[in-house]
């Protein structure tokens, strides 16, 4: 049986079919579905499911169900039922449809790697090294879930990516990967995108971090046949003397080949330069043996504004493997002995052998040192027994390579 012809009289319809035939007019028309659904037909021949409704009393604007014939009866039929139930729960239906809009527009912009790279947009007055690591933590994230909304990515999403990294055997790679993705959701928190941190559920889920302590030489005997060693090597004469001046200023390594002729005071006997790793001032007395190696450098590297300039450029630092290098000429392998490896044989002879007080050693060695009431000490602090310590270090090494003995004492530790 033929379908009843839709006329400017008839517009009623049931069928799929009936909405497919709807013809255009010179006026746009309605094509009731029943229940307030319509079909609203153009003179241009497109077709708009609507639905007319009233909410607390008043008729509003008619609800938008999309186009036929993508969207078919069957589907308009669906969103309209839907539609009735908001309206029945006391909520306006176009008023719901803008906020799903709005919220599906935040969410775009609120994915893990936008808000990651909000965060590090802020991380101005952070080191340059530290905001590539930064970037480098996070790339893997990004691959991974940086395409979901902030708050929908999960612990198990973290720990699944965790484990990949885990299985390459990178697994301080993956603590840091971890804490990284932390440090953007507490952000994401704090401005309102996100309401948990899914990395504190996976405290103990990673593999520990095994540490692995710098190699160094504390025994009294062996380090007379270190010192020994150091005192008969050939090479660069800069490199030499940044060899020899090593274990009597037991800095750490980066801050040695950086030593700027400007910090040094040889008036003062004392080197004074920024610890970056503290953030703290930091004072080096210079033992005579130090000023002596100074004083024969300074004639060499004047020109440059570095004490241990680079071989190829004096506007640049000795390479950072350079007493590394020099130490394994030596024929002390990574294991035995390296360039941070003087600052532990000077704590534990200090403390051990020479018997000086720990505060007055960690004071010298630039470390965080604090009072009994928690207060940082002054970077002053102890400095005349600092003076007297670390002249009686270097007359310590002289006398184990002169004597070649476990011990040499001198008077009094002050």
């Amino acid at each position: 049986m033929e379908n009843t012809p839709i006329t400017p009289k008839n517009r009623k319809a049931t069928t799929d079919s009936e909405a497919r035939t709807a013809k255009p007019e010179v006026k746009e028309y309605k094509l009731s579905f029943g229940g307030g659904l319509y079909l609203l037909v153009k003179p241009n021949g497109l077709k708009y499911w609507r639905m007319k409704y009233r909410f607390k009393g008043v008729e509003k604007s008619p609800f938008a169900l999309g186009v036929y014939p993508q969207v078919s009866l069957k589907d308009a039929r669906k969103q309209q039922t839907s539609a009735k139930e908001l309206l029945a729960q006391g909520i306006d239906p176009n008023e719901a449809k803008k906020e799903d809009k709005r919220l599906a527009i935040l969410e775009s912009a609120n994915t893990f790697e936008v808000i990651a790279n909000e965060w590090l947009s802020k991380r101005t007055k952070v080191k340059e090294v530290t905001v590539k690591g930064y970037q480098r933590y996070l790339s893997y994230a990004f691959t991974a879930f940086g395409h979901k909304p902030v708050n929908e990515v999960t612990s198990p999403d973290i720990l699944a990516l965790c484990r990949t990294i885990e299985a390459r055997g990178t697994i301080e790679t993956a603590h840091r990967v971890k804490t990284t993705c932390g440090l953007v959701f507490r952000y994401a928190i704090a401005t309102g995108r996100a309401t948990y941190e899914p990395t504190q559920a996976l405290k103990g889920a990673l593999q520990p971090v095994i540490t692995t302590h710098q190699a160094a030489i504390v025994d009294p005997s062996e380090v007379a046949r270190l010192m020994q060693d150091i005192q008969g090597c050939q090479g660069h004469y800069t490199t030499v003397c940044a060899l020899k001046l090593a274990p009597l200023v037991f800095v750490r390594p980066s801050e040695l080949r950086g030593a700027k002729w400007e910090d040094i005071d040889l008036e003062a006997k004392e080197w004074r330069y920024h610890v970056h790793k503290t953030k703290t001032e930091h004072i080096v007395p210079l033992s005579s043996q130090a000023m002596t190696l100074l004083a024969e450098l300074k004639a060499v590297s004047s020109n440059s504004v570095y004490v241990f300039p680079s071989i190829r450029s004096n506007q640049r630092t000795m390479s950072e493997n350079t007493i590394n290098v020099a130490l394994r000429r030596l024929g002390y392998t990574s294991e035995q002995m390296c360039g941070h490896g003087f600052r532990a044989m000077a704590r534990t002879i200090l403390d051990e052998v020479l018997s000086y007080p720990i505060e007055v050693i960690e004071m010298q060695l630039a470390h965080a040192v604090k009072d009994a009431n928690g207060r940082a000490y002054n970077r002053t602090k102890y400095r005349e027994q600092r003076h007297k310590m670390m002249q009686h270090w270097s007359d310590y090494l002289d006398g184990l390579q002169v004597d070649n003995v476990v011990a040499v004492k001198f008077g009094g530790v002050a």
